[in-house]
């Protein structure tokens, strides 16, 4: 059976050799190389000197609370043997290398299989590419095997030829049958590349993290990889999806959501332990192909498809060909449909000697020579599963898509909202799925885990949280406002600082909704609220000519007419109603336009559902961009925040947006957002530029002019508009909260983008030494908290820096929200730097109250309000570039590739009217 693993691609072993130098000619004379040969790339490596700080206590305030998390403790008992590492390759019979995907581990089984004695009886633990892991030494360092693989093809069933091509399609059964069951030979080769000793988990856990450790935890998740691959799993990264219906859900298109496991092993503060998770991928909706086609392109008959854009989305596909049940992979279309496409058949001669040819027909060939009925593929395109010189024809209706094929391209808003919802689990629901798998993986019977002396335990492990109370928060006129359960409300209160809306205006993109009953309820809710709402100067509809053309173009008419009401001058705000609540193609162009032309503050909206709570969140982000406060901390507005009322201090959030999986020509967007009018937590701006596709290292926080003179970066934009808003005061504190990175990239955001920071401070004043605290703030990981013995999610203000926590790294979870949909995932802070010098409890509360200070919305929010206000900003401006076609020369505001090359398509400048708002609210 061809598996189902994923490819990934991995470097080379890290104690591979390079390959030998070319031979050097006798009259060259080697040149000593010194700091001065290479002097950026020496001053880039000198500067590599922070790592992340250990953490320092933890913290004691707020009631304790018991809690268990999908954690599974792990005892090792071997943790004197060694992992020996050794590098895979494969070769086709004449030396060609294997390029098929998903052969490797069936050679590899094969070799086991075939040469146990030969391999000392060791056990393997193999990637799927190239590499392969034991304990102990196998008998030679570089071993050599020849194989035979039965039906080289992935074939599930015995089944004939294939049906149709260039190899004689009508010869006889028996040599049909002879061809499906011909063996392939293949050479596999192993050589070692490196030695890792078990004791290094247990110098993990000691907080004495190496190379070595990292290298003996990834052969463990090998080994349940490994475990998942034999079961039949779909395997992308540390994730594994069972080929079984009941875990798919249809998100539409021809695409179902599937629901699997995530599993990893951790070296924590509580021991070696394995982290199990619900995992979800998208795949291909298996069955017949013209099904898949149909709902993939939202038509109702096999004659309305695009073949053109059918191709592209085929290709590669796995099939299954009735009635042979042979399995293919789709290469291509037929040109031709299939009662017009030839092909040469060839048979014997009634003599049995001579060799006959003659043209014959695809849909002649299935209809009369093998008799399969076609019912509708006659007038449609046949399906090529050969190559390009020796194509393979098959009628679409004999075909039909395999099981769990990985759907990478980009999901619609529709499907990326219903694969959201249907990936919902309440806790109680999750703990039973995970306590479940956990007693179905067995994997007391994986030979490779009992050399190694592991056991899993089955039970969750128990932990101990804290919950801090909530922060106070103030509304208008001094109101104490009390949140409960991570919620609040603005009852019969004023917003804390309430903007005056006059000189503004509405536009109708055709939203189906009572324009005049919204604006009253506006005016009437605003008023409620403090806000002095006066009657729109214009409500303009648009013309129904425009109603089909681009988006571009529908907006630059409006914007003709919104020029005819306001001849003199744009209007200040404007409302714009639109018809589709969550993917209007209108929403970019229109952010655009007002936003970096014309400096006119907006609010969207797309009303379907109108009622009090609908217009106070409308009200709550009008207030935020026009300049205005809905609510902030109490101890913000008595300056009592520990280490930052009395300090000067500006807050950084910093995140990249990419595009998405299937979109890997988009430029990323890289936002920081500040605080401003320091005492204030609670206001921020923001500045967005584009970079490379995929970058995720911010890379023009100190960017220079082309004549060195000057700084067009996003800190000195920022560190300016602090000074400006802060009573000429510039900051002696700077506080960054870094999203979207791995454990990984935790040396670069301390060596590359600190570093970027720093010097951006020098530029403007050299003698400016400013205290750095950097925290990066992760949602995408696994750890999971559940209450014990209760069916509810753990309480808003949960933090845990114990047990699950790495042992010796300064790291923390906390679950700052309310969580009233599936299970509650909590941010994971990791503290890389310290200058300032919080206490554990201080920053786990000033952290806790930055959650509390999210404009948008009366509810704490999961994370930092300066990191979401971030993703908002990046993801806003990322409409930007949505039918556009940019500029491609590179300016301030636009980035290099990776590569320092080409440019990306830079961002327009936002209008000086809006440039210090929040628009992004």
């Amino acid at each position: 059976m061809e598996s189902n693993e994923e490819p990934e691609a991995l470097a080379p072993p890290p104690d591979a050799l390079p390959p030998p130098p070319p031979e050097i000619p006798p009259n060259v004379v080697p040149v000593q190389l010194t700091t001065d040969t290479f002097p950026e790339e020496t001053k880039k490596l000198s500067k590599l000197k922070r790592s992340p700080i250990t953490r320092r206590g933890v913290g004691s305030r707020g009631q304790k609370i018991q809690l268990v998390t999908n954690h599974f403790k792990v005892s090792i008992s071997n943790t004197g043997g060694h992992f020996f590492h050794y590098s895979v390759a494969l070769y086709y019979e004449d030396g060609r290398p294997v390029d098929a995907k998903g052969i490797g581990r069936r050679l590899i089984d094969k070799v086991h299989e075939t040469y146990g004695s030969d391999l000392a009886g060791k056990d393997f633990a193999y990637d799927g590419e190239k590499s392969l892991f034991t304990i102990g030494a196998l008998p030679r360092n570089k071993m050599e095997f020849t194989v035979l693989l039965d039906s080289f093809s992935s074939n599930r069933n015995s089944g004939n030829r294939s049906p149709v091509g260039n190899g004689s399609p009508n010869e006889t059964d028996k040599k049909r049958m002879r061809r499906a069951f011909q063996s392939k030979t293949f050479k596999v080769e192993m050589s070692f590349a490196a030695k890792i000793p078990m004791q290094a988990i247990a110098a993990a856990l000691r907080g004495q993290e190496s190379e070595n450790s990292q290298e003996a935890l990834r052969v463990l998740d090998i080994i349940l990889r490994q475990h998942a691959a034999k079961q039949g799993c779909l395997l992308v990264r540390q994730s594994f999806f069972h080929n079984n219906p009941k875990n798919y859900v249809d998100l539409g298109g021809g695409v179902l959501g599937c629901r699997g496991f995530h599993s990893s092993f951790r070296a924590l503060q509580g021991g070696l332990s394995l982290n199990m998770d619900g995992s979800t991928t998208t795949i291909i909706q298996p069955g017949p192909l013209i099904d898949f086609l149909i709902a993939n392109q939202n038509v109702s008959n096999p004659f309305q498809i695009d073949w053109a854009k059918a191709k592209r989305t085929m290709k590669n596909l796995r099939i299954k060909v009735s009635p042979t049940n042979q399995e293919y992979r789709i290469t291509g279309l037929s040109e031709n449909s299939c009662k017009e496409q030839m092909f040469s058949l060839k048979s014997r001669a009634a003599d049995g000697n001579d060799v006959e040819s003659f043209d014959i027909t695809v849909y002649d060939y299935f209809v009369n020579h093998r008799s399969i009925d076609l019912r509708y593929s006659g007038d449609l395109p046949c399906i090529n599963v050969g190559k390009p010189k020796r194509p393979t024809y098959i009628p679409v209706e004999l075909c039909s898509l395999l099981s769990l094929q990985r759907y990478t391209k980009a999901l619609t808003v529709h499907q990326r909202s219903q694969l959201v919802e249907k990936s919902r689990q309440k806790p109680q629901e999750k703990i039973r799925i995970l306590a479940d798998v956990m007693k179905s993986n067995n994997y007391a019977a994986e030979p490779m885990l009992r050399s190694c002396g592991i056991t899993i335990s089955s039970q969750f492990t128990k932990v101990q949280g804290r919950v801090l109370p909530a922060p106070k928060l103030k509304a208008g006129n001094g109101e104490d406002v009390i949140p409960r359960n991570g919620r609040w409300n603005f009852n019969n209160k004023r917003f804390f600082e309430p903007s005056k809306i006059e000189n503004w205006a509405v536009v109708n993109f055709f939203a189906r909704c009572d324009v005049r009953g919204l604006v009253r309820d506006l005016i009437k809710f605003g008023e409620m609220k403090g806000i002095l709402i006066s009657d729109p100067m214009d409500v303009l509809e648009e013309n129904a000519q425009f109603r089909r053309a681009p988006p571009p173009v529908r907006v630059d008419k409006m914007f003709e007419q919104i020029q005819t009401a306001f001849p003199d001058a744009p209007p200040r705000f404007l409302v714009c109603l639109l018809p589709d609540r969550k993917n209007s193609d209108i929403y970019g162009p229109w952010k655009r336009k007002n936003l970096a032309e014309y400096g006119i503050f907006n609010q969207c909206l797309a009303p379907t559902r109108v009622n009090d709570q609908y217009i106070l969140n409308v009200l709550l982000k009008i207030n935020a961009k026009l300049g205005g406060l809905n609510s902030l901390l109490a101890m913000e507005h008595s300056r009592n925040i520990p280490f930052v009322s009395k300090v000067p201090t500006i807050i950084f959030g910093m995140d990249v947006s990419h595009g998405s999986p299937g979109q890997s020509d988009i430029p990323s967007i890289a936002a920081v957002v500040s605080s401003r009018n320091w005492p204030l937590l609670s206001r921020y701006r923001a500045s967005v530029r584009s970079q490379s596709p995929k970058v995720e290292m911010v890379d023009s926080l100190f960017k220079l002019t082309a004549d060195k003179k000057d700084d067009c970066g996003i800190v000195r934009e920022l560190l300016l508009d602090y000074y400006k808003s802060s009573g000429q005061t510039k900051p002696a504190q700077i506080i960054i909260f870094r999203d979207g990175v791995s454990e990984s990239q935790f040396n670069q955001v301390l060596n590359i983008e600190l570093d970027q920071i720093i010097e951006a401070c020098k530029f403007l004043d050299d003698s400016w030494s400013p205290k750095f605290t950097v925290i990066v703030a992760q949602k995408n990981h696994h750890t999971k908290f559940f209450q014990d013995g209760s069916p509810d999610n753990v309480p808003p203000g949960t933090v845990i820096d114990n047990a699950v926590c790495h042992p010796q790294s300064y790291d923390f979870y906390m679950c700052a929200h309310a969580g009233m949909i599936g299970t509650t995932r909590p941010t994971h802070y990791h503290v890389l730097l310290d200058e300032i010098g919080f206490s554990a409890d201080d920053l786990q509360e000033l952290i806790h109250s930055l959650s509390y200070v999210y404009q948008r919305s009366t509810t704490a929010i999961s994370l930092v309000a300066p990191v979401r206000y971030a993703h908002l900003a990046a993801t806003q401006i990322s409409q930007f570039l949505k039918f556009d076609d940019m500029s491609e020369t590179s300016s301030s505001h636009g980035g290099l590739t990776s590569a320092g090359q080409a440019p990306v398509p830079e961002l327009p400048e936002l209008h000086h009217n809006v440039r210090s708002s929040m628009f992004f609210c």
